[in-house]
């Protein structure tokens, strides 16, 4: 099966799952498969702590990134890739097996893709959804207490101390050399249209 990679990065907040999934929905089962980062985190007790304490899940080690890598290379191959779904420690959320089946066109989704040099090679192209950090820290806010049941003085200190540094070490630095800059501060519609008919054309 001939397939085209698509490497979708950007900081926490910034839309970056929700243009995906948007953009999923707009083709039918088996034209796409989405593989994200975020159910690749290490479990909570292998977390690097900060100097209170805290648990840092927003550093590269803080996931299986070569489990990730490696998944992609299967999806590439023609095969399933299954694994359970990460919570983010919610014990309001009970976790599910997930079944990725490979298509056509695989998104890859995540923080840390373009830090990664073996998930970086396998990309044929990178794409960072880009937004303000007054934007990116309401959506956080937002998500966080919705999804993942974070008190909001905790998404505050994680914010400043955890997830502003990566972004500023492991996201930003990649601004000038992906293909595409999708800018999400009021609306992706039209970066949504034209990633769309790409992906529908046969000019892969």
């Amino acid at each position: 099966m001939d397939t085209i990679v698509i490497g979708i990065s950007g900081g926490s907040g910034s839309g970056k799952t929700r243009f995906v999934n948007d953009l999923t929905a707009r083709f039918g089962n088996g034209e796409i498969c989405f593989l994200h980062q975020d159910n690749y985190y290490k479990p909570i007790e292998q977390q690097e702590k900060d100097d209170e304490g805290i648990e840092n899940f927003d550093l590269p080690d803080s996931l299986f990134l070569d489990k990730f890598a490696e998944d992609i290379k299967k999806l590439k191959n023609g095969e399933s890739v299954v694994f359970t779904e990460y919570t983010f420690n919610n014990e309001t959320s009970e976790s599910k097996v997930i079944t990725i089946e490979p298509a056509k066109v695989i998104i890859a989704e995540g923080l840390f893709l373009f830090h990664h040099e073996v998930i970086r090679e396998q990309l044929d192209l990178s794409i960072i959804i880009h937004a303000d950090d007054s934007n990116r820290i309401i959506r956080r806010i937002k998500r966080d207490r919705k999804e993942r049941n974070y008190p909001v003085d905790d998404v505050m200190y994680r914010y400043e101390h955890h997830v502003m540094p990566s972004y500023r070490l492991y996201i930003y630095p990649y601004l000038t050399d992906v293909d595409i800059v999708v800018n999400n501060n009021k609306s992706y519609d039209r970066s949504l249209d034209v990633l769309s008919a790409f992906i529908a054309s046969e000019n892969f």
